[in-house]
């Protein structure tokens, strides 16, 4: 949907922006035998890992999919197994494709920047492309590759073929960017093309049930936060003794400090019987305690 491209093409803009800035406040070639690589593919490969799973976490699917577990009622047969693996597999790639955007958004783009990539294999550029007098030692050509990408300390007799192995590298780093979004594109086209033709609606019934889906979440959420509201405002009023917002309160209760006790602390949900949990401590306490105690007319002096 509309919604779905407005948030991928937002994502891939702020990913490019942080990227530039990346590169620019913290990315610096050491120059240096064995270390280029690694420095290179950490710029590389990290920010797109853990961007990958940044996309998995901010994703309301991921914790929909791994959250809970199978009803105890629902009876367990092939066709239902069947059915759910098809489901999870089919979620998974949709959360996927969502948390790829990122990853793949930096990877292309600091490709075509190039300027990881020359750092990273400079060192490992063909000898034919190092002028320099063949007799020289493998670890000797292997320190001066590697600092080609720091022009200040490159010999002054070895600049021409460093900016021919420069352009050498970008050329590469490029050609795969430019690869590398060919080969999303395309992915995408033909996984919508795919999902299109087996789909069992057609397109205007495909646009109306993608409306109704996305009605259904809105007004569940409503109602989700009023449901919650008024039931906390139960054992809220049983604690304190009146409705918060209230125009007109006529006495308030005082809790004991057993009480206050009772609801203080942490607390993980509780299972009470086999239909229902306790949601809170106070939660707990409302439905187990009787609110007698001391109550203060809200006219009277303390």
């Amino acid at each position: 949907g509309k919604e779905v491209v407005i948030a991928n093409a937002i994502i891939a803009i702020l990913t490019i922006g942080g990227q530039q800035l990346f590169s620019f406040f913290t990315f610096s070639c050491p120059c240096h035998v064995g270390q280029n690589l690694i420095y290179g593919l950490a710029f590389l490969g990290v920010p797109a890992l853990i961007l990958l799973i940044v996309g998995y976490a901010l994703n309301n699917q991921t914790w929909r999919l791994v959250t809970g577990k199978r009803s105890h009622f629902e009876k367990v047969t092939t066709s239902n197994r069947l059915l759910k693996c098809k489901l999870v597999c089919f979620v998974l790639c949709s959360i996927t494709g969502r948390a790829l955007v990122a990853p793949v958004t930096w990877l292309a783009v600091t490709l075509i920047n190039g300027s990881y990539y020359v750092c990273a294999v400079s060192e490992y550029v063909p000898v034919y492309y190092y002028g320099a007098d063949p007799n020289v030692t493998a670890s000797e050509r292997s320190r001066v590759l590697a600092t080609f990408p720091c022009s200040q300390l490159v010999p002054p007799e070895l600049t021409r073929a460093r900016d021919e192995v420069i352009l050498l590298l970008r050329y590469q780093s490029q050609v795969a960017g430019w690869l590398l979004i060919a080969v999303v594109v395309i992915t995408v086209f033909l996984s919508y093309c795919l999902a299109s033709c087996f789909s069992p609606l057609s397109f205007l019934h495909f646009r109306y049930w993608s409306s109704y889906i996305h009605n259904e979440q809105e007004l569940f959420d409503e109602a989700t936060e009023q449901h919650s509201r008024l039931y906390a405002m139960q054992h809220v009023r049983k604690f304190f003794g009146f409705v918060p917002g209230s125009a007109k309160v006529k006495e308030i209760r005082i809790p004991t400090l057993r009480e206050w006790q009772a609801i203080s602390g942490l607390a993980f949900l509780k299972r009470v019987d086999e239909e229902h949990y306790d949601y809170s401590l106070l939660h707990d306490w409302a439905l187990k305690e009787r609110a007698n105690g001391k109550y203060l007319k809200t006219d009277e002096d303390p």
